[in-house]
C-alpha cells in the first residue's frame, strides 16, 4: 500500500536519494540536482560538473539515478533531464 506524502515531503525524500547518488558521482567531480517534481510523477533533474556533458550521462540517468529514486520513492514514475 502506498504511503501518502505531501509534495514537500516527497521532494525531501527525493533530495535525500539524490544526495546518496551524489556520493558516487562526486568521485568523478560531478553530481545531479533536483529541478522539479511534476504532478504526473515525472522528476526533472540536472547533472552538473563533469556529469553535465559526460557521454555516459544517459546510462547514469537510467541505471543509476532513476533506478535509485524509483526504488525508494514509489510516487516517481520516471526521471528525465530538465530542459
Amino acid at each position: 500500500m502506498a504511503t501518502l506524502y505531501c509534495k514537500e515531503d516527497l521532494i525531501d525524500k527525493i533530495r535525500n536519494v539524490l544526495g546518496e547518488a551524489n556520493k558516487f558521482l562526486s568521485i568523478d567531480d560531478g553530481g545531479v540536482e533536483f529541478v522539479n517534481l511534476e504532478d504526473d510523477g515525472i522528476l526533472r533533474v540536472r547533472f552538473y560538473g563533469s556529469c553535465a556533458d559526460c557521454p555516459l550521462r544517459p546510462m547514469t540517468l537510467r541505471a543509476g539515478v532513476e533506478r535509485a529514486v524509483m526504488l525508494k520513492v514509489e510516487e516517481v514514475r520516471r526521471v528525465e533531464l530538465a530542459v
